[in-house]
């Protein structure tokens, strides 16, 4: 019987020093595609578009001012013909027109009417009001199309950060993977050490503790996996319910490498957005000044009426017909001026507060442009520190790798104790996190460097299949 548990064990013992790490990457979604899939499905990004598309139409708005407005109406009416010698005042066009034969008495019988007119209107000298309007509105086109720019640059970082961030997370998943396994090969070497008297029992307790922390740190890693997997497909702008896979590209076999470029502010879009931004409010205050002048206008105008009061003999007729057709024919041509001297007062109190917009708008402007210097120079810093570091983590990995195979040795041997082997397993599973750790921090900040200077080929550029 003893022989049997001797046997048991070393079998055991051989099968646990013949585990090797091994790991199988299927093929998944890389950062390009879900890149170029984040940007046509993400809602933010198509309400985006829609203001820019809302935007061109108030351009074409302001541009249509300069064609020549033509009106044209025609009624038929059953009315009183009564007036008396006067004028008066039309209130704001709700006064209905007087017009009528004027006598001794009223009549009150109706009669039908009719009365066709059109009426053109060209704007041909305004002082530049037109154009202020239109540059304006092209203006606040550009600031648009600058948010947009802006939120899909915002967003395609967010969206390469998540995925490095699910890339680690399923690093470390796949680590605590291979240290639960570690962790169950060395828990079953113990039992059938202690079953065949040959350990104490206190060992089996040991190595049962150090599986089960094992297995909640696997539990706990594919918790944070499915988070930022979830977070992956809300930003790429379709939740399914089924899992995302990924490829985990060369994030884990190089490093970026590239040296950090000279800082161009410019380029950023951040800053485009808020110049673009302080231009269209530059140039509504100028437009807003502009509408206090005057318009001349060329007009013309025609018109026919028919009434069933004769404009002959003054006699009246109540038939349809007799009040719908035409008796008198007129035209009109001229030009016309309209200044509102008073509006001076409101529009110059606009004025100074578009003026105050503007210089906010500056002031926002220059506030955004401190914070990408500083952004670039702290992302410039931890891109240094994460390269050293994802050099320095793979002599730790090495050396804590000898550690777990001596102390493995020494435990086989008899030449030491369990908790020594146990925290040889701890030292390695944290070397092997550690290194995953800092080579994704090192694409991370290599994608802030990319993010502070606006360009984010910068980072596609050094990802490689």
């Amino acid at each position: 019987m003893q022989s049997k548990r001797l046997i048991v064990f070393f079998l055991s013992l051989l099968l646990w020093l013949a585990v090797g790490r091994s790991g199988v990457s299927a093929q998944g979604e890389d950062l390009r595609s879900l890149l170029d899939q984040s940007v046509r499905q993400y809602p933010l990004l198509k309400a985006r578009a829609a203001e820019v598309s809302s935007a061109n139409q108030d351009v074409k708005t302001s541009t249509s001012e300069y064609i020549p407005r033509l009106s044209v109406q025609h009624q038929y009416t059953y009315s009183t013909n009564n007036s008396v010698t006067g004028s008066f005042y039309p209130n704001g066009g709700t006064v209905i027109s007087p017009s009528g034969g004027i006598r001794a008495t009223n009549i009150y019988d109706g009669t039908f009417g009719s009365f066709t007119s059109a009426l053109l209107e060209w704007n041909v000298v305004n002082f530049g009001k037109v154009a202020t309007n239109v540059k304006a509105a092209r203006l606040n086109e550009a600031t648009a199309q600058a948010a947009l720019d802006n939120e899909i640059f915002q967003h395609q970082i967010r969206v390469a950060d998540a995925y490095l961030l699910l890339l680690i997370s399923e690093k470390l998943k796949a680590i605590q993977q291979s240290n639960l396994e570690r962790a169950e090969g060395f828990r079953d070497v113990v039992n059938a050490g202690v079953h065949a008297g040959l350990r104490p029992g206190v060992d089996s307790a040991l190595a049962q503790a150090e599986y089960t922390k094992a297995k909640l740190l696997l539990l706990e890693s594919e918790r944070n996996q499915q988070t930022q997997a979830y977070r992956l497909m809300e930003l790429t702008g379709a939740l399914g319910d089924g899992g995302l896979t990924i490829d985990s590209l060369n994030f884990y076999t190089a490093l970026p490498g590239a040296p950090t470029p000279t800082v161009n502010t410019q380029s950023n879009p951040v800053l485009r957005y808020y110049q673009t931004r302080m231009q269209a409010t530059q140039a509504r205050s100028t437009a807003v000044g502009r509408s206090f002048l005057p318009s001349i206008s060329l007009v013309a105008a025609g018109w026919a009426r028919g009434s069933g009061v004769s404009n002959t003999d003054d006699s009246y007729r109540t038939d349809f017909s007799s009040g719908t057709n035409y008796q008198v024919y007129n035209y009109l041509v001229g030009i016309s001026t309209r200044w509102t001297l008073t509006d001076y007062v409101p529009l110059r109190h606009r004025y100074k507060s578009e003026q105050f917009k503007a210089r906010r708008d500056e002031e926002l402007y220059n506030e955004q442009s401190l914070r990408v210097q500083r952004q670039w120079k702290e992302s410039d810093v931890q891109y240094q520190v994460a390269l050293e570091q994802a050099h320095t983590a793979p002599v730790q990995l090495d050396a804590a790798r000898q550690a777990y195979d001596q102390a493995r040795a020494h435990y086989t041997s008899g030449l030491t104790d369990l908790p020594t082997l146990l925290q040889s397993i701890v030292t390695l599973n944290r070397a092997e996190a550690d290194v995953a750790i800092v080579y994704s921090n090192a694409w991370r900040s290599w994608l802030m460097v990319a993010a502070a200077q606006g360009d984010i080929s910068l980072f596609l550029n050094s990802v490689q299949n």
